[in-house]
Parts: C-alpha cells; structure tokens; sequence
C-alpha cells in the first residue's frame, strides 16, 4: 500500500507544470553589459511596451485599461518591471513613466537582455 502512495506521490511531482511569467509580446530588448539581477520577493507587475501594444502582466491591454489598473494599485512600493522594445519612440516610453508617476509608482526597474 506505500509503494503505491509513493508512485503517486512521484507521479504527481514528475507531472507538475510550474507555471513560468508569461509574456503577451515579443520584443528586441536592449542589450546590456552589466546589470543586476533582480530578486523577487513579492508579486511584481510586468508592463511591456513595444512599438504599438502595451501589455499588463502577460495580457494585451489598451492604454486607457492600462492606467485604470494602475489607478486602483493600494500599496505604492509593489515593484513595476517594465519590458520595452529598443525600437520603441521614446515619447511612448516617457508616456508611460509619466503615468507610472502620475499614480505614485515609483519602484520601477527596467528589464534588458544580458
């Protein structure tokens, strides 16, 4: 009767899909030579901007969607990862800081290939 709970048991472990963040773009991040890696603690938001879509923790969103999810964020330290394409108009980028900054968040980190 053990043996057949501990087949399950590693049945069970060896089956498990560990979900991974997902991404809703692609896009051609900018390289870097030195950086450092960031150690997750809590839950982060993940806001990627390429060329023309602008996506929310893995979903494409509309911008207006976009802000009306950043207006309702309690706790103003949460730490916001932002992907943006190199290709991406800096009147976008500074678009979107500015509404990060409109709402208080501040602890924003931008993430690029090593």
């Amino acid at each position: 009767m053990i043996d057949v709970v501990f087949l399950l048991l590693i049945f069970f472990m060896v089956s498990t899909v560990f979900k991974k963040d997902e991404l809703a773009l692609l896009l051609n991040l900018p390289k870097t030579e030195k950086g450092e890696t960031i150690q997750k603690k809590e839950k982060n938001i993940f806001i990627e901007l390429s060329k023309s879509e602008i996506a929310l923790n893995g979903k494409k969103q509309s911008l207006s969607t976009i802000e009306d999810a950043l207006k309702v964020i309690t706790k103003k330290t949460i730490p916001i990862d932002l992907r943006i394409d190199k290709d991406v108009k800096y009147d976008r980028v500074i678009m979107l800081i500015g509404k990060l900054k409109k709402y208080e968040l501040t602890n924003v980190s931008l993430i690029t290939d090593e």
